[in-house]
């Protein structure tokens, strides 16, 4: 998401810096025009050198681990990379006076509850990606209540497209099943596949989050951002298989512990930023898989610093411990 950001930037005529540990994206993402600088946000010195010298009108914070379902297992880092790591950003927006400090949270924050998600639900995050999404946003209402930092946020859903890390085993559905069929294999399926999301469109999403510190009826609101018409993941993969021209195999999986339906409305977001016609389903997915076939199937990465195995997945237990033998 932050490379497409970073081109709908460009091309308003902003001065960009791009900032990635290059732990799941790729320097080759970085489009011509930007700066990428190697960092790490939850690293309170490497913040510290981005503002050292530098004035920055608006910040984009798209840095985050977006692995819902493993944020069980993997608490500590969870909250080092994904909340701590905002609150360096934060201090620092605070003390060089940024202007507008754009933040993409999730409706993971919602937790499990009655569709359409509207913003003003309550919340009631149920996993540790949640909780520290919320926690960004509940901190930058404080900021700018005791400092003035303005912000805008919006909760993003099921967002894919070119240039995602497909070799991500536990987050990123289109692009785990476009790596699986690249390859010969099935398409994993967690239970039934009767789930349903609604899969967002990259190409939907960049030209509105670039755009909103330009729109000052957008400052300190929170905006649901994505596509609208919600399918379920057998589905998906019907399109997937068709996209590459093959047949849809798929592999059934024990179920997790997910919400069931997840989609929202958008009708805060097309009043302030106008309505927008989106990528279709199928045209979104043939995009990405035309891009997929050109950079070719990736090994699957496995998460190295599980931090608890309990209750994990049988899939990914099988992937750690292999994981741990191929290290020796």
């Amino acid at each position: 998401m932050g490379s497409h950001v970073a081109r709908e930037c460009l091309r308003l005529g902003h001065r960009v810096t791009v900032v990635d540990d290059l732990s799941g994206g790729f320097a080759e993402n970085v489009p011509d025009g930007a700066r990428l600088v190697q960092a790490d946000v939850s690293d309170r010195d490497d913040v510290a050198r981005l503002f050292e010298g530098e004035t920055y009108d608006f910040v984009y914070h798209l840095a985050a681990y977006a692995a819902e379902g493993l944020s069980h297992f993997i608490r500590h880092f969870n909250y080092s990379n994904n909340l701590l790591g905002s609150v360096n950003l934060i201090n620092a927006a605070v003390r060089t006076r940024v202007r507008c400090l754009v933040f993409t949270s999730s409706i993971a924050v919602y937790g499990p509850g009655q569709v359409p998600l509207t913003e003003d639900m309550q919340p009631r995050p149920e996993d540790p990606y949640g909780v520290a999404k919320y926690a960004v946003e509940l901190d930058l209402l404080a900021a700018q209540r005791m400092f003035g930092l303005d912000s805008v946020v919006f909760r993003p859903h099921n967002v894919y497209g070119e240039g995602q890390n497909i070799a991500d085993r536990y987050r990123n559905v289109i692009g785990i099943f476009m790596n699986q069929v690249m390859q010969g294999e099935p398409m994993t399926v967690f239970g039934d596949g009767e789930q349903t999301r609604a899969f967002s469109y990259i190409g939907d999403i960049a030209p509105v989050v670039a755009a909103a510190p330009e729109v000052p009826d957008a400052y300190n609101q929170i905006f649901n951002i994505g596509a609208d018409t919600p399918y379920s993941v057998n589905h998906l993969s019907e399109v997937v298989a068709a996209a590459f021209g093959t047949e849809a195999r798929r592999s059934h999986l024990p179920p997790r512990n997910e919400v069931v339906d997840a989609y929202s409305s958008h009708e805060r977001l097309r009043s302030v930023f106008g309505p927008r016609e989106p990528v279709t389903l199928e045209a979104g997915i043939a995009r990405m898989a035309a891009w997929a076939r050109e950079v070719g199937p990736r090994p699957p990465s496995t998460f190295g610093a599980i931090e608890i195995e309990r209750n994990l997945p049988p899939s990914w237990a099988d992937a750690t411990r292999a994981g741990r033998s191929a290290e020796g």
